[in-house]
């Protein structure tokens, strides 16, 4: 159950982590049109939803 845990965090830390940059290069840094940025942000939006519910999972099942 213990290593279930640590990979359920280190994905949630991966996925926050991750989301974070893509949102920073979909605001910051000129797509040359291989990806636009609308496409950028939306995952860094779903990347960063994702890695927080998995943390807050982590932390209520880590308290029982």
């Amino acid at each position: 159950m213990k290593d279930k845990l640590t990979i359920q965090l280190l994905t949630a830390a991966l996925l926050s982590i991750g989301g974070l940059i893509m949102l920073y290069c979909g605001v910051y840094i000129d797509p040359r049109g291989e990806v636009h940025e609308s496409l950028l942000v939306a995952f860094g939006e779903i990347a960063t939803f994702a890695g927080a519910l998995m943390g807050i999972d982590y932390v209520y099942k880590k308290k029982v």
